[in-house]
This record gives C-alpha cells, structure tokens and sequence, in this order.
C-alpha cells in the first residue's frame, strides 16, 4: 500500500544555530492532486471559483503538484472508480458540491481520495453565511488537506491582509483581504489613512494613521464592532511600526519637534519613551531578539541604511553594508529582510530588491531579482515573506515561500497599494 507522505530532506541553514541563510532542498516527493466538482452542484460559477483558488493554495503551498483531469461526477454521494485511466497519474482525487441550507447558507461537500490506497481518507462539510468570503473556504479546505498530509502548516492562508491604498489625491482607503485579493472589503474610508499595522495576533483589531484633523494621530479601531480610539498624535507624522510579542508595547515613529524619531510605547501605562535621538532622520523600528533590541532605518551615515540598537543601550550597530539605499525592513526573531536600491536613476523608475539576512551572522540572501519590491512583512511563523511589488503603474501584493524558493504575485485591481500587514 502507498503512502503519501511528503519528505523534506532538507539542509535548512535559516533557522539553524549558525544562522546561514541558504536552504538547499536536497530530496523531495509530493502528491500529485486533482480537484473537480459534482454535476448536482447547484452554483456551477461557485464551483469553479473555488477550484481555481484551491488551486492557486496547493501550488503556493509548494506541498502538491496539481494536475488536470476531465472528470465530473454526477453527485457526492457516487464511489469513484480507482481502476479509471483518469487517476493513474495522481495520488489524491479531490471531489465537492455545493448547495444551499434553508437558512441559505453555502454548504460545501467535499471527499479527499487517495489513489494509492483505493479509500476516502477525508469527508467534511463547510459553512459559510456570506457568499463573498468564499475565498477562506478554499483557504481552509487546502489547510485541512495539507494537515491530513503532516505537510508543514499553511495556516496563514487563513490570515487577513490588511492594506492600504490610494484612490486619488489625498484619499485612500484601509481594506481587509485574503492572500490572493480575491476577497476584499473596505474597512476605513475617507481622508488620507495609511499605514495600516495589527494590533494583535487574533486581527481583531489593528492601528493606523489618520491625517483628518489638524494633526496627524495614530488610531486603533475594531474590526468587527468598528469602534476606534485615538492612541496618540504627532506634529509632522506618526507611524505604528511593530507591535511587541505580548501586545502590550508597541513602537511609533513620530516627529513632534519636525525630526522623525523611534519611541517606545506602552498601551496600559499610556508612557512612552525616546529610543532613538539622532539630529537626522530614525523610523520604521522593529523588534528583534525577544523584543530587547530593535531595527531601524537611520540616514545618518548620509544614505538610509539599516542599523539595530539595545532598548535602553545609547550605542547603535550597522546591521547592512550592501547596497546604496535600503529604507525598509521587517523583522521575525533574528532575521531581517530589508528593500534595496540597485540602481540610481534620476529621471525613471529604480530597481529596489529585497534581501534577507540575521543578526547572528554576515550571510545575505537576495529573494527578488527585479523591479520594484517594498514593504517586505514576515509572516507570522517567519516561513514566508509578503511585500508589494509595482510594476507598469500596476500594483501587486507578493509573496516568497523562503522555504521552497518560489514567489507569486497577486494584482489589485483598483488604486495602488501603500502599505500591507498580515
């Protein structure tokens, strides 16, 4: 009997004690699966929405190879027949349908096969009350197939993006999305409001910066009640740049006296503190090493550049020494991945790559090779890397699975993104 079982023999010098940051995949076997729905299916564009998406998951998860088959049963209820030509080249069949309950809720069927063994080896039903988030029933469906396999967890897919994006001269909107865009809604409108950040680990609720009023004021509101709160206001400009691991602290790049600096902010005691007190220009920190140092960009060797200091220490270290402008930065335990200039055009469009390196060594690793890559944002268990890519005045939500090498690009279609946080 054969059993599907992904192998990952792996040197994976990322997360390894000398910090080395090259992954060499040296053998690996995964499933190959198909997808297909039922004839009784009562939203045929529902279905096919959702098996493109599931999909998109599979392949992005770098965990299965998924292939095509013109296979279409009559109902859920049917066996399939594992002697069929059709499946002698895949190992897992993945059959659904949809219908509709008498409260109209989207039930999704949906039986897993594998081949090999001749046996359905998952039988689940789905919910949904809101049609527009089918995009989180894919998510999860793929979570589920991924966790039956013991694949390392694709959770994340189940995370909302949070963005914001320009609609027209000093107006944007703040907007919650799947990965891939296809879900999208509107979360905060009117005005000038950027700079989106979570406030926590649940995204219920999240920070961002309002320019409304006479000043401008860092805001948390709740996603789901949309009560919000002012937090603080800046003269000049305010930023929430990182939240501490526990919630409780968080970091803001503020600039009362017209100079932009790091403070430390605590959101019970309402204090905050000073970091950075550099004449030149210090924002964007991010917590490091268990939230005792942080990674900031700083011009004051006359170029932006990344450096990273003990909270409480006066002393500052140089953390890059590649690269003619690196302004942006994100950070997972000890590991950064920063936005490069590579090219210094005056007149056209420059070259920003990004790079991913550690605080405990000097090895650089490039995950981008061309055009315009901003924003770089660490996913929650540090395996992937989101980031926003422009190219031909078009904008694109990108991601690196630094595990397997691999990149995708998902297009907004309407505005240009600002900034992103998952």
């Amino acid at each position: 009997m054969f059993k599907i079982t992904i192998l990952f023999f792996m040197i994976i010098n990322l997360y390894a004690v000398d910090a080395e940051l090259d992954i060499i995949r040296k053998a690996s076997t995964i499933p190959t699966i198909a997808i297909s729905y039922t004839k009784d299916t009562v939203d045929f564009k529902l279905a096919k929405d959702i098996k493109i998406l599931l999909q998109k998951d599979f392949l992005v998860s770098g965990h299965f190879d998924v292939k095509n088959i013109n296979m279409s049963m009559d109902n859920i209820s049917n066996s399939i027949s594992y002697l069929d030509k059709k499946f002698s080249k895949i190992d897992l069949f993945l059959n659904f349908n949809i219908t509709y309950n008498k409260s109209k809720n989207i039930l999704l069927k949906m039986k897993l096969y594998d081949i090999n063994k001749k046996e359905m080896v998952l039988n689940k039903i789905y919910s949904i009350s809101n049609k527009n988030r089918y995009p989180f029933l894919s998510h999860k469906i793929a979570i589920g197939i991924n966790d039956y396999l013991k694949a390392p967890t694709i959770k994340w897919m189940d995370r909302f993006i949070i963005f914001a994006r320009y609609i027209g001269a000093k107006k944007s909107e703040i907007v919650v999305s799947d990965y891939t865009l296809t879900y999208q809604k509107v979360v905060v409108t009117g005005g000038l409001n950027i700079f989106p950040k979570w406030a926590d680990a649940t995204q219920t609720s999240f920070y961002y910066t309002s320019y409304d009023n006479l000043y401008p004021a860092l805001i948390k509101q709740n996603l789901y009640t949309s009560g919000s709160r002012k937090i603080l206001e800046s003269n000049g400009m305010i930023v929430c740049s990182d939240i501490s691991s526990d919630g409780n602290k968080i970091l803001v790049t503020m600039a009362p006296n017209g100079q932009p600096d790091i403070y430390l902010y605590d959101i019970n005691t309402k204090l905050k503190s000073r970091l950075t007190k550099y004449s030149g220009i210090d924002v964007g920190g991010n917590f490091v090493e268990n939230d005792t140092k942080i990674v900031f960009v700083s011009d004051r060797l006359s170029k932006p550049n990344i450096f990273a200091k003990k909270i409480g220490s006066r002393g500052v270290e140089r953390l890059v020494y590649h690269g003619r402008n690196n302004s942006q930065s994100t950070t997972f335990h000890d590991y950064i991945v920063y936005s490069s200039r590579e090219t210094l055009n005056e007149f056209g469009n420059n070259t920003f790559n990004l790079y991913l390196i550690s605080t405990k060594s000097d090895s650089i690793r490039r995950l981008t090779t061309s055009g315009l890559n901003q924003f770089p944002k660490f996913s929650r268990d540090g395996e992937s890397v989101l980031f926003i890519k422009y190219y031909k005045n078009k904008s694109y939500l990108g991601i690196i699975r630094l595990n397997y090498n691999k990149s995708f690009l998902f297009k907004l279609k309407t505005g240009k993104l600002q900034s992103i946080d998952w």
